[in-house]
């Protein structure tokens, strides 16, 4: 559209000053200029800009070349200030209210280890889970029989249930060692019960595990990658009780947006309201209502069409999500730095302890002592001054704060008194 709106001014543009002697048109009377002009209004009009252009006889001439090349002007100007909004679909801005996924808990044991398992005598409630799953199988033990399985260990099964789904499909779970097993690789999961939040049996889990870690060890060392305590069973679940999806009440959709934003709502509200008329209303920075159909035979149709409609999203706040635990340091698109001033130094102190013995002299009748010697040094490193000039992009700030040469934790507080001294144009999220 852009580009026929430009060659089109362009074609009228130089069709006007092609002849200064006569009449745009030529021999056929003007047809061809007013063909021209009327491409030129119909594409301003689409634009939803429509010029009034002078008539182009003689008189008006200069007026008309003036118009014309204004209005091609205006058009530039517009194409090349106005930045290219992005727009996201509500399905990625919200979900509907009601199609959430439940948790679901159960307790199983772990058979087929290697001798990587439970030690019982440790952990007793695994020897009594296995006495009562022999008891329901009809075999009895003496309760003053000595068990100490080492091929088995006693796990916790999580899983989620997503929403819809319907009695005898497969979920995903979780294994987790609740014991002192040390590797869950090479076990299968026993028949495993899963209940909601309500105590009801929602779904069965058992399969073999697929374990991404694993353990070694010897009589002097020994070697872990990742976690082997930690296992998938991919499918390992069949579902046996489903969840009703209340999405649609009292003849409302509500939609819940991600995150909470009133410019966000307000936009998702005109949008419905432009595309499938005056049904959404917003009811506050989290949520807009939207009235259903009158035939719920048609509420899925409607709810996917109104999922993928386009939203030009407002522009995010300017974040830097510090992770306290890691040290990870994240900053978005919007962050700015202005002028400031960094002093960045380092104190270090070392505390050394080397006790000495001291021996008594030959026939002295004296006591071997130990003395201890400790020896204290602080250094400091000098100052280091460094001066942050405007930094606009985010690889400008990456720029300024590596010439700084801090650690990720020394960074962590530059940051923080950046922000105390209002250099830093960005909120600050720990996490």
């Amino acid at each position: 559209m852009a580009r026929q709106l430009v060659l089109a001014a362009a074609r009228v543009l130089k069709r006007v000053t092609a002849h200064p002697g006569r009449r745009p048109g030529g021999r056929s009377g003007g047809k061809q200029s007013l063909a021209g002009q009327a491409r030129l209004s119909g594409l301003l009009r689409r634009r939803g800009s429509s010029p009034r252009v002078p008539r182009h006889d003689g008189a008006n001439r200069p007026k008309y070349i003036l118009a014309v090349a204004a209005a091609l002007a205006a058009l530039l100007g517009l194409l090349v200030v106005a930045p290219a909004a992005r727009a996201e679909l509500i399905k990625d801005l919200a979900q509907v209210e009601g199609t959430r996924s439940n948790q679901l808990i159960g307790y199983g044991l772990v058979g087929g280890l290697a001798g990587t398992g439970d030690q019982t005598t440790q952990v007793p409630y695994t020897v009594q889970a296995i006495t009562n799953m022999l008891r329901q199988m009809g075999l009895t033990l003496n309760p003053a029989a000595f068990l100490q399985p080492t091929a088995v260990a006693g796990v916790m099964v999580t899983a989620d249930l997503p929403t819809f789904t319907q009695i005898g499909q497969r979920i995903n779970v979780t294994v987790s060692a609740l014991g002192n097993a040390k590797s869950l690789r090479g076990g299968v999961l026993l028949m495993t019960e899963l209940r909601g939040a309500d105590g009801q049996v929602y779904a069965i889990a058992q399969g073999s595990l697929l374990v991404s870690g694993f353990e070694a060890s010897g009589q002097a060392a020994s070697t872990t990658v990742n976690i082997p305590t930690v296992a998938q069973i991919p499918e390992g679940a069949t579902v046996e009780r489903v969840v009703k999806a209340n999405y649609a009440e009292d003849g409302e959709i509500r939609l819940d947006l991600d995150n909470r934003s009133f410019g966000n709502a307000a936009r998702i509200t005109n949008a419905i309201n432009e595309r499938m008329g005056p049904i959404a209303a917003a009811y506050g920075p989290g949520q807009v209502v939207v009235r259903e159909p009158n035939y719920p035979a048609a509420r899925v149709g409607f709810i996917a069409d109104l999922l993928d409609i386009p939203v030009v999203a407002e522009t995010p706040d300017a974040e830097v999500v510090i992770d306290a635990q890691s040290g990870t340091v994240v900053m978005g698109e919007n962050v700015r730095i202005g002028p400031a001033a960094v002093a960045y130094g380092l104190l270090s102190v070392t505390v050394n302890e080397s006790p000495q013995v001291s021996q008594p002299a030959p026939f002295s009748q004296g006591r071997t002592q130990r003395v201890p010697r400790t020896r204290i040094r602080a250094a400091e490193k000098p100052l280091k001054v460094i001066e942050l000039h405007n930094a606009p992009r985010v690889s400008d700030i990456v720029r300024d704060l590596n010439a700084i040469g801090a650690t990720s934790s020394d960074l962590i507080a530059i940051l923080q008194a950046l922000r105390q001294a209002g250099s830093l144009h960005a909120r600050i999220k720990v996490i």
